[in-house]
């Protein structure tokens, strides 16, 4: 079984749109995506420098979009008839909602658009940020983060755990590092995924309340628990309350290894996710679609390990 994945925030880089640019259509598609979202994305995909696509605001609807159209590219033949399940981490899940078809691409453009806002609005009430950390024993690392009054944002397995608060605290984690444990601070605008992002669920609950919802094509994976999730309405429930709760993608990937997948795709821009498979789901094959280039490639690996399920 193949599962296809989205990145979340901080999987963007300077001018990485360019190469899908080159493929027909793309550009027409991004420029109606724009006009949904408020935001020209053709230009921040392939001129904006790494400050201004660090912005939440910029981030969020790029990365969807780079999502989104890496993922059409590659399905454009099959849809998701060979796809055995689909998940994203953070706002990558958003992508994961559009490819299920729970959420028209248009609408998914136009929510992640209001969801980068309300939590970039979120993140300036007070200075707050996030910090990788690397290694150590688990259970330690979460006693050590809740000593410091810090969150554990994101628990993404593989040794990974992201820790979100104030600038004090953060500071306070640096200096006392867990047992055995690396710190990495992040370059993130804020404490997502914690009660700093509160605010930006109630702008969220807004901003989904009238969009028309589908039942998803293909399992759908959460981040809130790893579980599949079968009823569209109750995943975009999930996905305006996971604005300000952790993610687990530890648990997505233990229903992934449960679910038997075999192989792993990750779309546009790739990297994060695919490390976080090797490490954590030894033996499944990965790709991480970064270019037009990878999509020969990522069809062979949907080939041998896809299902018509």
């Amino acid at each position: 079984m193949l599962v296809l994945v989205a990145p979340g925030q901080g999987a963007q880089s300077p001018g990485f749109l360019n190469p899908w640019l080159e493929l027909p259509g793309v550009t027409d598609r991004l420029t109606q995506w724009s006009e949904a979202a408020g935001l020209d994305l053709v230009r921040h995909g392939t001129e904006s420098d790494a400050e201004e696509i660090r912005d939440t605001a910029v981030a969020q609807p790029l990365l969807v979009a780079a999502g989104l159209i890496s993922t059409r590219a590659l399905l454009a033949d099959s849809g998701t008839g060979p796809v055995g399940a689909v998940a994203g981490h953070s706002v990558g899940e958003l992508t994961a909602a559009a490819t299920a078809g729970v959420l028209s691409d248009a609408d998914a453009m136009a929510i992640v658009a209001r969801r980068g806002r309300a939590m970039a609005e979120a993140a300036a009430v007070t200075r707050t940020g996030m910090s990788a950390v690397l290694g150590g024993d688990p259970e330690q690392v979460l006693a050590h983060l809740e000593k410091l009054g810090l969150t554990a944002a994101n628990i993404n397995g593989a040794g990974q755990v992201v820790a979100a608060g104030t600038a004090e605290e953060l500071a306070a984690l640096t200096a006392d590092k867990p047992e055995k444990a690396r710190v990495i601070p992040l370059k993130v605008a804020g404490a997502f995924h914690t009660h700093h992002m509160a605010p930006a669920v109630s702008a969220l609950e807004t901003a989904v309340a009238d969009v028309p919802v589908g039942e998803p094509d293909v399992r759908l994976v959460s981040n809130k628990d790893g579980d599949v999730v079968g009823d569209g309405r109750a995943f975009v429930r999930r996905l305006v309350g996971q604005v300000a709760s952790p993610v687990r993608w530890d648990l997505c990937m233990e229903t992934f290894r449960r679910l038997g997948v075999t192989a792993l795709i990750e779309v546009c821009p790739g990297g994060t996710l695919t490390g976080l498979a090797k490490r954590g789901m030894p033996g499944v094959k990965t790709l991480a679609l970064k270019t037009p280039a990878d999509l020969d490639a990522a069809r062979e690996l949907i080939a041998e390990h896809g299902t018509a399920e």
